[in-house]
């Protein structure tokens, strides 16, 4: 049983705002990870040529359970998005590979709306807009120092009626108005900042950009995890501590969800595992040029110094004191929230998922290994699972999660 300890006063920009903080249990209650399967589509042996998946970039539901999968990305990928009803059967696909309206060229961000609208957010040409049904509506573009082209990561769609997503800024939580042919981006919150971050003046050019990456490698810093709740509001996390906090439609945290779970400490070991983890990574990161092969000349020398900028910033590579607990904060269709603890870093399975209901309330945990994060949250119990068969070819797998951690 949850206590709910006591108010706590704190002067905002507006005056005194009181922070309900409910502290939750120490201990586990171990949940039972076997779902109800609905269905499952891809692979090698798949059948029918629409389940014939490339490359999944991104998944979502509409409020009346169908499945959107964005397949392929760049010019060896699909560049389609597969819509899937509650059972499983194909109604249809959207989009394609292309320069036209409509049509993408690095398609590698889906978003779904609760009616069915749905963004496709394209490296290369901005974020293109359908509407219920796959018609498309337009393309929206970012604006302002340094958006001559790219896309935000991590967009979280809004259930709030409206063409609006929430998005992330360094440590700032936004909400993004997606309504017309530009983006409009409001503060929702500030969290909070474990370091001085580099800001840059307008103009900076690339010989600045390339002295902040020097210093730019951090090892267990608290990143800034959200996801949106269906009133509005959003849940996030911020710190190294087990905090999550919630807020409402404006931005202004109401409730601090907190368990007295220690995070670990980054020893000199970890710190070793860490660094080495990392320049495996990004020795393995390879670039093409939009229509294949090596990018030019000018480029190149530009990706290599990028490179080797981030190769001994690797080497150099400073450390917080301690391993962050929560690892991802995610929230069902129904508003519950599962949050992801971290595991010992480089460590295969995933973590154990705490689920707390709506209200707060700690519900249990999904031992660790026992059970991933689901990609995607629907409605009426339902979560989609990406995996890929034994040719490494895409596998979704959507399955009913029992009533009470909804």
């Amino acid at each position: 049983m949850a206590t709910v300890g006591a108010l706590v006063a704190v002067l905002g920009a507006t005056g005194i705002r009181a922070q309900e903080v409910v502290d939750l249990p120490a201990e586990d209650i171990p949940l039972p990870a076997e779902f109800e399967s609905v269905y499952r589509v891809g692979s090698a042996d798949a059948v029918a040529r629409w389940e014939e998946f490339s490359s999944i970039q991104g998944v979502g539901f509409d409020g009346v359970g169908n499945l959107y999968l964005l397949d392929g990305a760049g010019a060896g990928g699909g560049g389609r998005v597969v819509v899937v009803d509650a059972s499983g059967r194909h109604v249809g696909d959207f989009g394609r590979a292309g320069q036209g309206p409509g049509e993408f060229q690095t398609a590698s961000q889906l978003v779904v709306w609760e009616d069915g609208g749905a963004l496709v957010g394209d490296m290369m040409r901005g974020y293109h807009i359908f509407s219920p049904g796959g018609g498309y509506e337009r393309t929206v573009r970012e604006s302002g120092p340094g958006f001559g082209f790219g896309i935000r990561a991590g967009l979280r769609s809004e259930r709030t009626g409206s063409r609006t997503v929430l998005g992330r800024d360094e440590r700032s939580i936004l909400r993004i108005d997606m309504s017309s042919e530009e983006v409009e981006d409001r503060l929702l919150f500030e969290a909070w900042a474990p370091r001085a971050t580099t800001e840059f003046p307008d103009g900076a050019g690339f010989e600045t950009v390339l002295a902040a990456l020097a210093d730019a490698e951090w090892g267990f810093e608290p990143e800034v995890l959200f996801d949106a709740l269906p009133t509005g509001g959003i849940a996030f996390s911020d710190s190294t501590a087990y905090a999550v906090k919630l807020t409402d439609a404006s931005g202004a945290v109401s409730r601090i969800l907190r368990r007295p779970i220690r995070p670990l400490p980054a020893t000199e070991e970890l710190k070793r595992a860490e660094r080495q983890r990392r320049l495996e990574r990004e020795s393995k990161r390879t670039f093409t040029s939009l229509s294949g092969g090596d990018p030019p000349p000018q480029v190149s020398e530009m990706i290599s110094r990028i490179q080797s900028t981030r190769r001994e910033a690797l080497d150099n590579m400073q450390f917080h004191a301690d391993v962050p607990v929560i690892a991802a904060v995610r929230v069902t269709w129904d508003g519950s929230l599962w949050i992801e603890r971290s595991t010992e870093p480089g460590a295969s399975d995933p973590g154990p998922i705490d689920v707390l209901a709506p209200d707060g309330r700690y519900v249990g945990t999904f031992p660790a290994g026992r059970r991933e994060m689901p990609d995607a949250f629907g409605p009426d119990g339902l979560a989609a699972f990406l995996g890929t068969d034994e040719f490494d070819v895409p596998v979704i797998t959507v399955r009913r999660l029992p009533q009470d951690v909804r």
